[in-house]
């Protein structure tokens, strides 16, 4: 920006003057830039950008962090309440046994419980639901598992945000056994007969499962699979394969990109014993030919229309 040097000889302009007129001029300069900019923009900004002042900007407030799955998973203080009710139910109040000071150790406040010397210890403790509340606090619930029965109890924590520290805020309450749900809908209502599908999945699990052949001869185009390493059985043997779509039911393979979903139970054998084992197949058919598109294992896949 230019300034202009003044005459020589010429008195000195007002305070109050120069400043008012320095002001103008930046609204000047203000209001040219926002006209530009509107110009650059359409007719429509224009008229807006000239029709009323210009609106102050604040700077927006930094956004609040919001609770995710994720966060919820790292703070998850079920492990270490696991860990403390095995040792609560192991320990007495004279507390002078290993169990005794851990328990303590985890939670000073939690009273010791007072048992005979002949009663039975859990085998194991496990625990099977987490619930989140608010200030960092959950209730979880611990299965303990005993030779002739399971008992549940529920016990109050707090854990940090980023699941650094933990604490057991009183203690374990015993409670029945978590209600049953209700089994969701059969999503594989179609029965699928022995065929080229039946096949091609059962010599794809195979290959999978046992190293009979190569995995990646079943694979469509593009589609990346290892086996399990070592091979976890000797023999596999299908089952029963339902379907979403009624055209994986058919005797021949349809057109090339017809995409099915089937779950494909097994029967797998090894040196050890037998395992009843399921999966969920997509197929895609080219050529002639059904190939494995991708694999899921684990999901809440439900089947109907079992073949036997």
């Amino acid at each position: 920006m230019f300034r202009s040097t003044p005459s020589p000889g010429a008195g000195p302009r007002p305070a109050a003057a120069g400043h008012a007129l320095t002001k103008m001029r930046r609204r000047v300069q203000f209001g040219r830039a926002g006209v530009w900019a509107a110009l650059a923009a359409g007719p429509l900004a224009l008229a807006v950008t000239v029709g009323r002042p210009s609106p102050t900007v604040a700077a927006a407030p930094a956004p609040s962090p919001e609770r995710t799955a994720q966060t919820a998973s790292v703070a998850d203080p079920s492990g270490y309440v696991a860990e403390f009710v095995d040792a609560w139910l192991r320990s007495s109040e004279d507390a002078s046994s290993a169990a005794s000071r851990r328990a303590q150790s985890m939670a000073p406040d939690v009273t010791l419980p007072s048992l005979d010397e002949d009663a039975p210890a859990p085998r194991r403790v496990t625990p099977v639901r987490s619930a989140p509340r608010e200030g960092g606090r959950w209730s979880v619930t611990v299965a303990a598992q005993y030779a002739d029965a399971v008992r549940y109890f529920a016990v109050p924590a707090i854990a940090a945000a980023d699941g650094g520290s933990f604490a057991v805020t009183a203690a374990p309450a015993l409670v029945a056994a978590p209600a049953e749900h209700p089994m969701p809908e059969p999503a594989y209502k179609v029965t699928v007969e022995e065929g080229p599908l039946t096949t091609t999945a059962g010599e794809f699990l195979s290959a999978y499962l046992a190293g009979r052949g190569e995995v990646s001869r079943y694979l469509a185009p593009g589609v990346k699979l290892s086996a399990v390493s070592p091979a976890a059985a000797t023999e596999i043997e299908v089952q029963d394969v339902a379907a979403r779509e009624q055209s994986a039911a058919g005797v021949k393979v349809p057109r090339d990109g017809t995409r099915v979903h089937v779950l494909v139970t097994v029967e797998a054998r090894g040196k050890s014993g037998r395992w009843p084992l399921a999966y969920e197949l997509t197929l895609t058919a080219r050529g002639g030919r059904w190939e494995i598109a991708a694999l899921e294992a684990g999901t809440t896949a439900t089947a109907g229309g079992a073949r036997r």
